[in-house]
């Protein structure tokens, strides 16, 4: 059980810049909800505590929020269902918890419900106004550890952005000095659709099209009541090699380049998820793969490095059927993720931001993951396939040592996954995935069943 000690509002420790900013299309169709995060420390040997100082955490971040001054305002809502950023330095919320367990005990961090007590919660029924886009609980655990629990507005930023913004934070609290963290890119008119709109070039299968259904359904609904859970699925370096290999034999066409970690990983996650649902289904049913991809260096010229904002843009895979993504090569899911990819350049983007600058309402754009029944359900039978192995999760030293783990705090939508780094660094990967509770046993049992059977090949 978790107890919460204190609660305290940071604001910038100096004057930032105050008004409004308007937020480009792409903060417009991100989720309105947090994103939960877990970094998890381990004292350094037994019968000691990690010298964590709740002071110091708070003028550190009060220090970073300089630099990063937007999560300190709050959002509100305008015209069209869109929200506006008013940069009025509220400031942000930090909790001091304890538990009187130990980390052993929350097993290997998998976003299970006693991962979540360790996020601080948001009232989404009190008028956006009132809520902070930054929230961090830190809790101190009986063995000496510690969790940094954090929630992030995913409006206010993407996963690239959100980690700056935290390695920048640990990095003041280890005594650096203010010049030694790079400076955040807050324009985000470089991101703005055209002006005036033009009407979009492409047709944009991501916004305009519906995730399939089950066969004999019309809707959703009694697939979105199931009752999921979450696991975390391990990948050694040889696991992942395997995987690799096998996507790029019996290749289907022509590639320009071999497939990489994550087209061969997810293409194969997409299938063991078709073929433990077609148990209830038909080999006809349809299915479709979500996934979002960083427009940083898509567009032209591209966006400065340290843009910060949402600088990702969702996709889907071609409707494919559950008898062709079974009874073809890895090569042939592969390569269907590598087609959503691939057509995400320049021109497509730009088409995709005029597209959404055109919808009166954005509201239906937005899929909500963090808060179960909002937005447009993308689980059975399809699937979502993340990804955050380029991001430098790890670099999250406090000034006690880099987190042993690093992770979602909450997966509660059938079908999502994110593929990220393991603490390692050598080259073996964790997933983060939730599926409906019947059929998680039958997933990892053939998920490594494959690999195993590839292995022994090889």
């Amino acid at each position: 059980m978790t107890s919460i000690r204190s609660i305290s509002v940071v604001v910038p420790s100096e004057p930032t810049p105050s008004g409004l900013l308007r937020l480009p299309e792409t903060d417009q169709v991100a989720h309105w909800t947090h994103t939960p995060l877990i970094y998890i420390y381990r004292a350094k040997s037994n019968n000691t505590t990690i010298p964590f100082s709740f002071e110091a955490m708070k003028n550190s971040l009060s220090r970073a929020l300089i630099h990063f001054y937007p999560l300190a305002g709050r959002l509100h809502w305008i015209e069209g269902g869109r929200l506006e950023l008013d940069c009025n330095a509220m400031g942000v919320q930090l909790l001091e918890a304890c538990s009187e367990a130990e980390l052993d005990e929350l097993g290997d961090f998998a976003p299970t419900d006693a991962v979540r007590d360790l996020v601080p919660k948001v009232d989404y029924t009190t008028p956006i106004e009132e809520w902070p886009l930054f929230l961090v609980q830190v809790t101190r655990f009986g063995c000496g550890g510690l969790c940094v629990g954090v929630a992030i507005s995913h409006t206010m930023v993407d996963g690239r952005s959100a980690t700056h913004f935290i390695n920048s934070w640990a990095k003041l609290s280890r005594g650096y000095d203010l010049e030694d963290v790079d400076m955040p890119f807050l324009d985000r008119t470089v991101l703005r659709s055209s002006e005036p709109v033009r009407i979009p070039r492409f047709d944009h299968i991501e916004y305009t099209t519906k995730p399939p259904v089950l066969i004999g359904r019309t809707d959703a609904n009694e697939e979105r009541k199931k009752e999921t859970s979450a696991t975390l699925l391990k990948l050694t370096r040889e696991q992942v090699e395997v995987l690799k290999k096998r996507a790029n034999q019996d290749v289907i066409g022509v590639t320009i380049r071999p497939y990489s970690r994550y087209e061969a990983i997810a293409g194969h996650m997409w299938r063991c998820a078709c073929k433990v649902r077609a148990v209830d289904s038909h080999n006809s049913q349809s299915t479709r793969a979500r996934l979002t991809v960083d427009i940083r260096n898509r567009l032209k010229p591209s966006l400065p490095e340290r843009y910060f904002g949402n600088a990702i843009s969702a996709t889907v895979t071609p409707i494919c059927l559950y008898e062709d993504l079974l009874s073809r090569p890895l090569s042939y899911s592969a390569g269907k993720l590598r087609e959503a990819i691939e057509r995400m350049d320049d021109e497509y983007i730009r088409s995709a931001l005029d597209f959404i600058s055109s919808q009166k309402d954005v509201s239906g754009l937005r899929s909500n993951f963090h808060i179960q029944g909002y937005g447009p359900f993308l689980g059975n039978p399809n699937i979502f396939l993340g990804s955050w192995i380029g991001l430098p999760i790890y670099d999250a030293d406090f000034g006690w040592g880099k987190p042993i783990y690093v992770g979602p705090g909450l997966l509660n939508m059938d079908g999502k996954s994110f593929i990220m780094t393991s603490p390692t660094a050598d080259g073996s990967l964790i997933i983060a995935l939730s599926l409906q509770r019947q059929y998680m046993d039958s997933f990892k049992k053939i998920f490594y069943e494959d690999i195993s059977v590839s292995l022994a090949k090889l």
